[in-house]
């Protein structure tokens, strides 16, 4: 479930530069935050696989896209060259959020299992349905479980690393 080193930060990818916006150094970002805005909210980003540490000096919605000047970015060729890099931030920059509420990117990799201690799998990832989430819970078969505490998910352990639900486990 955890592949990093003790001490090392966990990296979450937020999206990436998509593009090149004018010729003063701006770019087009693609944002995976909920809402697309929220990206601006995290500071320092860090580009590409290196992890270059980068400060947003302004950062907008430009009719239906977003745009930003990066720190020491200041014409169109340097704008380029960031074309394309993943942009992530540190989860430990994430705001805590009230108890019984989880970021998808704290919950990707946990075990999941039935109230009787049987294994369904691991969540591999997670789905937005509109009426609630659906974890993609990935064992000997893919299980689609809504994720609905009280009702299905029963208890959610981040320490333990496990998420104990109430499911058939034919379904």
């Amino acid at each position: 479930m955890n592949d990093r080193e003790p001490g090392e930060r966990k990296v979450v990818p937020l999206g990436h530069v998509s593009g090149v916006h004018g010729i003063k150094g701006w770019v087009k970002i693609h944002s995976l935050t909920e809402p697309r805005e929220a990206i601006f909210d995290y500071q320092p980003w860090l580009l590409g696989e290196s992890h270059e540490a980068v400060r947003v000096q302004q950062g907008k919605k430009h009719g239906n896209r977003l745009i930003a000047l990066l720190e020491n970015i200041e014409d169109r060729d340097q704008a380029e060259a960031l074309v394309n890099r993943a942009i992530a931030v540190y989860r430990d920059q994430f705001p805590e959020l009230p108890g019984g509420q989880y970021y998808w990117t704290d919950l990707i990799g946990l075990d999941v299992a039935l109230e009787d201690g049987t294994a369904l799998g691991t969540i591999r990832d997670l789905m937005a349905t509109g009426a609630h989430d659906v974890l993609v819970v990935q064992g000997e078969r893919e299980r689609l479980v809504p994720f609905v505490p009280g009702e299905y998910v029963k208890h959610v352990d981040l320490d333990k690393g496990i998420v104990v639900v109430d499911w058939d486990p034919e379904f």
